[in-house]
């Protein structure tokens, strides 16, 4: 299998570990801007999904602000990120049917693990999935 390999910043890693801690119980999810393909901003978004505690869905609103915030700071989309509170950092189906944006990153932040907080990335174009590697960088 080929894998991509991406940086994440440990600021970036640590403001993502931390919101998705702040909420057990629902999906937490955002945009992360980039420069020179490097991730630079969070960009933290409400769930509005019906059952935020197995899926999420960007408030259109502040999504369409976080774009524009981007373009204000000369940024491009990195990553789509959200939260698993209950299973593992693996898209599930519904993550896969809904990807709109081939070129970004997903994100999936679990909390099922015993103490242990898993972050992973993916590629997914046309309901295929591919692994990326995250490596943290200072």
């Amino acid at each position: 299998m080929n894998t991509e390999e991406f940086q994440l910043s440990r600021k970036i890693t640590t403001q993502l570990l931390h919101w998705s801690q702040l909420s057990p119980s629902e999906e937490i999810c955002g945009l992360i801007g980039a420069k020179n393909n490097s991730a630079m901003t969070c960009y933290p978004i409400d769930n509005n999904a019906n059952h935020p505690e197995t899926r999420f869905n960007l408030d259109e609103k502040q999504q369409i602000s976080a774009f524009a915030k981007m373009r204000d700071n000369k940024e491009t989309l990195f990553a789509i990120y959200h939260s698993h509170p209950t299973t593992a950092a693996i898209p599930s189906k519904t993550d896969i049917d809904l990807a709109a944006y081939p070129d970004a990153i997903y994100l999936i932040i679990s909390l099922n693990t015993k103490g242990v907080l898993e972050m992973r990335g993916f590629k997914i174009s046309n309901k295929s999935v591919q692994d990326i590697t995250l490596s943290l960088i200072e």
